[in-house]
């Protein structure tokens, strides 16, 4: 029978109880258990696709069209397996289904209530995820306990092992302990009122992680043991590590997965951990300094690109490149500081977005760097932008834009980026998004047909203009290979411009695939081609970094 891991969070948000689902999901997967996870988010949008990327942070993408928590970009990338819209439940969607139900007559004329409607809909999800396949399900609650946002989740989990078994159920608790500097003691209390509050709503936590900026002494852990009831072999220490990739190494030295291997009577092997070993040597022994720039809308909230960031990060690693990231308001390029803000930089990232705000910035930072040379990579809008700098600046036309920008006053003579014409009808622009994975043909030669190496790709979407058929035939004449296409060949998803070291843009979000022992091929190749160019412009910066062979001592045991 599937076993069910849940993870709830005490004392304060952004404690990494994402991290540590993802973590655990890691150290049970290398010890060659068949793992998935979830995202129970008790917020009451039906899913974050609507929400300001300053407030939520990014919007994952799943293959089969989910907008999803961010969360789920660590779930995808510690665990290497391609998740669905089902590992994402929110309130909103959650009483939107149970309407819907009591609509269409499906509970008999009864009251509809939290208990048992609302929580049976969260049980329902949480089972849907079992299957012959799989044999744990680790299912993260968002926020914090004591949130009355999150009770009916609690109480669905609460209910949850009465119906499996108790045998076939672990809760861990993510809580705080805090340093108090001028005391200089580490304190257990928000550690002991969390877990009070937990099990005041029928929860005993099996295992709690204690969060801290440094190391908890084991008295420290046989005091939260004991006040909080729960075995010493079950209080894990989880101090602030250097990479976040480093986390399930730590959390596997304090016997997290053992433990809960033992709670939940899985009988496995021993954590076969040293491909993660290797790639945190690789993560620590990176020394080449690069700088690589990040021209965004939503930059003053790094969330809002974390899977950009992560994918940047994997390639590096590949490259043993020290990346130093640069983010950029685009608002803060236009004009004369273009050459000022770019120019010290070894390669531009420009991601996606919505909105006018910020775009002449990011244009011209795809013009800065088609003529200076610098590496750039262009995602969804960033792609747009490069093809209207290309049109207005190569091109000769003027005025050329997205109708995504047009204004009732102003509209582009040259519309280079447009929804497509069956688009046009729809009334619902909600509807009109590209969502999920698509496939795309690459042309035989190309740039990017080299970096996949292989002929057809399948990326993942998240748009509504698209690159305008009407005007690829003078765009490619101008010298702008249009380098993949969909496989009907209405719609262009790579371009590239020849001659330039990397001038690569993707109607697509291949970030989101991207993993830390297998970089996505686009970003790949652009860390590659910025570091071929900082190498052959300043090979001093490299020779001054360079490590003593003797110097890198690394022990992960």
């Amino acid at each position: 029978m599937t076993k069910h891991i849940f993870v709830t969070g005490g004392v304060v948000s952004s404690l990494g109880k994402g991290l540590t689902a993802s973590s655990l999901g890691n150290l049970l997967k290398a010890r060659g258990l068949r793992v998935t996870l979830q995202k129970l988010d008790p917020y009451l949008n039906v899913d974050p696709g609507t929400m300001n990327p300053f407030e939520h942070g990014e919007v994952f993408v799943t293959d089969d069209g989910g907008e999803t928590d961010l969360d789920l970009g660590h779930y995808e990338r510690f665990v290497d397996e391609s998740l669905t819209q089902a590992s994402n439940t929110t309130t909103g969607s959650v009483y939107s289904s149970v309407i819907a139900k009591e609509r269409r007559g499906e509970y008999l004329g009864k009251t509809v209530q939290v208990i048992p409607h609302i929580t049976d809909e969260i049980k329902e999800r949480i089972a849907n995820l079992a299957s012959d396949d799989i044999d744990v399900v680790i299912t993260e609650v968002g926020g914090t306990v004591g949130d009355i946002e999150i009770l009916p989740f609690l109480e669905a989990i609460r209910q949850y092992r009465l119906d499996v078994g108790r045998q076939n159920v672990c809760y861990v608790h993510v809580t705080l302990v805090p340093y108090i500097g001028p005391a200089g003691e580490q304190k257990t209390k928000p550690t002991q009122h969390s877990v009070t509050e937990l099990r005041s709503r029928g929860i005993q936590p099996d295992v709690i992680v204690c969060r801290s900026d440094r190391e908890i002494p084991d008295p420290l852990r046989q005091k939260i043991s004991n006040l909080c009831d729960v075995p010493i072999d079950g209080i894990v220490t989880a101090p602030d590590a250097p990479s976040l990739y480093e986390i399930p190494l730590r959390m596997h030295a304090g016997g997290l997965d053992s433990y809960v291997c033992e709670i939940l009577g899985l009988e496995t092997g021993d954590a076969e951990l040293e491909p993660w070993k290797a790639l945190v040597r690789r993560v620590e022994q990176a020394w080449k300094p690069l700088r690589i720039g990040i021209v965004g809308k939503y930059v003053s909230l790094p969330d809002a690109y974390l899977s950009v960031a992560e994918a940047l990060r994997h390639a590096a690693f590949a490259h043993e490149v020290d990346l130093e990231l640069d983010w950029i308001m685009s608002d803060h390029v236009e004009g004369m500081l273009v050459g000022e803000q770019l120019s010290h930089l070894d390669g531009v990232v420009l991601p996606g977005g919505f909105g006018e705000r910020g775009i002449e910035g990011k244009i011209a930072a795809a013009g800065y760097t088609r003529e200076h040379k610098i590496p750039c990579l262009g995602l969804c809008l960033g792609m747009q932008v490069m093809t209207i700098d290309f049109a207005r600046n190569v091109m000769g036309l003027h005025g050329a834009n997205s109708s995504e920008f047009n204004r009732s006053d102003v509209v582009s003579p040259h519309p280079v980026i447009d929804l497509m014409e069956s688009q046009k009808q729809v009334e619902d622009k909600g509807g009109t998004m590209r969502l999920g994975a698509y496939v795309a043909v690459l042309k035989e030669g190309s740039q990017v047909a080299a970096l996949y190496g292989q002929p057809v790709v399948q990326e993942r979407h998240r748009h509504r203009y698209e690159f305008n058929p009407r005007y690829r035939s003078q765009v490619e004449a101008w010298g702008l290979s249009c380098s993949g296409v969909s496989p009907d060949g209405k719609l262009v998803e790579f371009i590239e411009l020849p001659g330039h070291p990397f001038w690569v843009g993707t109607q697509a979000h291949p970030e989101l695939k991207s993993r830390p022992n297998r970089p996505a091929p686009l970003f790949d190749g652009f860390i590659s081609a910025a570091l071929a160019r900082a190498e052959a412009l300043d090979p001093q910066r490299f020779d001054d970094a360079r490590p003593a062979t003797d110097s890198i001592s690394i022990s992960l045991d």
